[in-house]
């Protein structure tokens, strides 16, 4: 096994010891907390009480430890997703999941605690399944270690990829190892003039098919796709399926949530993501749609009511969240009964007084 390159200049920038001491003074007050960052993803999620003190852990930052031969990057919580992806870049790997960053200043750790995930994620996986270790304050005033930089975790249930997308309510992240991969040697970007219900015929069709296709979207009028791979394969099925060329800057446009759809400043409706099988048929709800994921993600402009959006991501097989700050008090959606429970069960057992981020994903927990 090879030797991990060390950052020695990110030594100075480890405020775990600072954080740990404000936890436990939290707890010892019976005072919750406000975890934050850059504020990038504040959107997401209940707003927690202004008034709660908050828990700034950008000044935790740097890269840790990095080992291109073992495709490891281990990041403190306030480390930015820039700094991590320049840190890889120059290794010729990535994060595959493409996580958004929705700000120059995004966090590792709000990567982690939003498991927000960009137009790779259905053909290389979330940011959940990247996510190999993590160290976490807990509720109890400990400063514990999940998993580690191992590409097999076997030994219990695996708490890190539990935090994914816990929005900080279980605990504070310091720092988290992610499992890299190398960048594509070949990328091609393409867009067909078909109707919807055509393009997701074809995506149905081509998910039988060895296609080195990494992203697929279409927004009403255009078909969007991306295809990685080496050369040959890429050039292969670009013959095959065809399409004209386009910038692929648009991959990271609709990541960063900067396509039209998602600027239009006056338009008061909300913004809706419903999670659906992607072979789901086009959804029958009033509004505008952009399609991505091959067809698992559905973004939706809408002034339908929250229950009927809901509804409808039930019956398709999914579920629905709203992107829209304000425009509903349960921006998330609803749990049924048991698995709420089992979400409190285990939010009794990491933060029993309830000190991290109270509210934020639902109004108990």
């Amino acid at each position: 096994m090879s030797t991990p390159v060390l950052f020695d200049s990110a030594a100075g920038q480890d405020q775990s010891e600072a954080l740990l001491a404000q936890v436990q003074e939290a707890i010892a007050k019976r005072q919750p907390l406000r975890i934050a960052g850059s504020g990038s993803k504040a959107f997401y999620g209940r707003p927690i009480a202004a008034h709660l003190p908050v828990l700034d852990v950008t000044g935790h930052r740097g890269i840790v430890s990095y080992d291109p031969t073992e495709l490891i990057i281990t990041a403190r919580a306030g480390t930015t997703l820039q700094e991590l992806n320049a840190t890889l870049d120059k290794g010729g790997q990535m994060l595959a999941c493409e996580a958004p960053a929705f700000g120059p200043h995004a966090t590792v750790g709000g990567m982690v605690a939003t498991g927000l995930s960009g137009p790779r994620r259905p053909w290389a996986g979330s940011v959940r399944d990247f996510v190999l270790g993590t160290r976490l304050i807990s509720g109890l005033g400990t400063h514990l270690r999940f998993g580690g930089e191992v590409m097999k975790n076997v030994a219990g249930y695996d708490i890190s990829r539990l935090l994914t997308g816990s929005l900080g309510c279980l605990g504070v992240i310091t720092e988290a190892s992610f499992k890299v991969l190398p960048k594509p040697r070949c990328s091609i970007s393409v867009q067909q003039a078909i109707p919807v219900e055509r393009a997701l015929a074809r995506l149905r069709e081509w998910g039988q098919q060895p296609l080195p296709i990494s992203a697929a979207a279409h927004d009403g009028q255009t078909f969007y796709l991306r295809f990685e791979g080496n050369e040959g394969s890429v050039r292969a099925a670009h013959d095959r399926i065809g399409g004209e060329l386009m910038d692929a800057a648009y991959w990271g446009a609709l990541r960063e949530q900067q396509l039209p759809f998602f600027e239009q400043v006056h338009d008061r409706r909300a913004l809706w993501r419903l999670s659906v099988p992607s072979w789901a048929e086009p959804l029958a709800i009033e509004g505008d749609q952009l399609i991505d994921w091959g067809g698992a993600q559905r973004w939706l402009r809408s002034d339908a009511s929250a229950q009927t959006i809901r509804t409808v991501a039930e019956q398709a097989g999914g579920h629905a969240c709203c992107f829209s700050p304000a425009a509903t008090q349960s921006p998330l959606h609803p749990l049924t009964p048991a698995i709420l429970r089992l979400h409190l069960n285990l939010k009794a057992k990491i933060d029993p007084q309830g000190i991290f981020n109270p509210g934020r994903m639902f109004a108990d927990f």
